[in-house]
């Protein structure tokens, strides 16, 4: 009886959700942006790309080149296990130990590295852009713009897409900050009754 009583207590809300779902929507005006995507087609984004990439493979050579040693010594080991006494083995073992754990631990400080020189190189470029939206937004009356991929948005019409729009409008120069007026520039003035 009762779930009959909610069944149809639903079924007259229905009607009524439906009628102020085109107001609420014709009120509202939301896009998205892909700031992935916007990164990576920029100018200045493909330049932070090139950067971090030789970056990467700086340390991946350093890396590689630390982990074939590490490879080597093992390989040493192994081939030394027979002939080698006890205490030397043991020693030999806890030097291994302590250059593949140094080896994790540079791993790590280069990832850490990593991240911090890719928010150091794009730090710029997204407040830029988010500048760019602010003023999308403001000029276009839009209500809410979301991150596309934070947002989990799965399906938006091309044009609630803002991803070009904010891609063109970087390239061109937008959001870029004015040099300061050439009053600025100027020394100040001596106040009177006082000279140099």
């Amino acid at each position: 009886m009762k779930n009959l009583f909610s069944q149809k207590l639903a079924l007259c809300f229905i009607p009524l959700v439906l009628l102020l779902a085109p107001r609420v929507s014709a009120q509202s005006k939301i896009a998205v942006v892909d700031m992935q995507r916007a990164l990576n087609e920029t100018e200045d984004g493909r330049g932070a790309k090139a950067k971090l990439s030789e970056l990467f493979k700086q340390r991946q050579k350093s890396l590689d080149d630390k982990q074939n040693a590490l490879k080597a010594m093992k390989e040493n080991l192994e081939k030394q296990r027979n002939v080698l006494s006890r205490e030397v083995l043991q020693t030999k073992m806890e030097e291994y130990q302590k250059v593949f754990v140094d080896l994790q631990g540079v791993y790590m400080e280069y990832q850490r590295e990593l991240a911090a020189k890719e928010g150091e190189l794009t730090k710029g470029i997204i407040q830029r852009m988010q500048n760019i939206l602010r003023r999308i937004g403001q000029k276009e009356g839009y209500t809410l713009i979301m991150e596309r991929n934070e947002a989990g948005v799965i399906f938006v019409p091309t044009n609630l897409d803002l991803t070009d729009l904010v891609i063109q409008r970087y390239n061109a120069g937008e959001g870029r900050e004015e040099t300061p007026p050439a009053a600025a520039k100027q020394p100040k003035a001596t106040p009177k009754g006082k000279s140099k």
